[in-house]
């Protein structure tokens, strides 16, 4: 078989679903993937947000749907997918980008209620959200499905612990999906990002110490994250799934 090279990955008449599109690198994967060709829906907490980046995705001359929806609520998730459905007809590629990564000052100090909120957002939402698209995918016949996770989950760190409890659950849950709808023409992949300077990497973009410890001696940029999706949404990561691919600039 010849692997044709140009126009790789073409996402054409494809239809991508991003939660947490609004910004950081949500926002990069939405204008890549409409660059590549796709129709994107946005959806995060702010609608204003969503809308601003769809008028971005329109005048590249793709389809932009915006949709304020709470990835942590069901409900919410529930109307996410019938706006979806009901307005493109289907999806292609759904990414799991909607995350929270609350620094704590200790274990002993997290609240209940911070360590609810971070497990719905990282771990709950997205397993809903397979389930109710993954199952469409299987009837359709086929999709991809990418979780955004991260290298936390793999070198956790006590400051982040509730957070990198709930990436290494969505990395588990990851497997099982990919298992449970592969036989559907269906897979399901992890990216692992590392340290991305992105709006809310304020609260260590400056840390030496963090830095010391990336091979590549700095810390990514959010279009560095777009290459990695588009390969897993394409037709050519056709025999990849269950995988969870780091982009981290080669931690350690």
């Amino acid at each position: 078989m010849t692997v044709k090279t140009q126009n790789l990955f073409d996402l054409s008449g494809k239809i991508a679903l991003v939660t947490g599109g609004s910004r950081g690198l949500g926002r990069a994967m939405v204008l890549g993937f409409a660059a590549a060709g796709a129709d994107v829906i946005i959806a995060s907490r702010k609608l204003e947000a969503c809308e601003s980046i769809a008028k971005e995705v329109q005048k590249m001359g793709r389809r932009a749907m915006p949709i304020a929806a709470h990835v942590g609520r069901w409900a919410d998730l529930e109307r996410l997918t019938n706006a979806a459905y009901s307005e493109f007809g289907r999806v292609d590629v759904l990414i799991n980008n909607a995350g929270m990564s609350p620094l704590t000052s200790s274990n002993l100090e997290t609240s209940e209620d911070l360590f609810d909120k971070i497990v719905a957002v990282n771990f709950k939402g997205p397993y809903r959200l397979m389930a109710l698209i993954g199952a469409r995918m299987a009837e359709a016949g086929g999709g991809s499905i990418i979780n955004i996770s991260s290298v936390g989950a793999m070198r956790p760190q006590p400051f982040v612990c509730p957070y990198a409890g709930s990436k290494a659950a969505l990395n588990a849950i990851t497997v099982a999906y990919a298992q449970e709808f592969g036989p559907k023409g269906v897979r399901v992949n992890v990216i692992s990002p590392g340290g991305f300077l992105t709006d809310v990497s304020t609260a260590w973009a400056g840390d030496r110490q963090i830095l010391n410890r990336v091979s590549l001696g700095r810390f990514g940029q959010p279009d560095e994250i777009v290459t990695t999706a588009l390969y897993l949404a394409s037709d050519h990561s056709s025999y990849t799934t269950g995988a969870n691919i780091v982009v981290d600039g080669g931690g350690r």
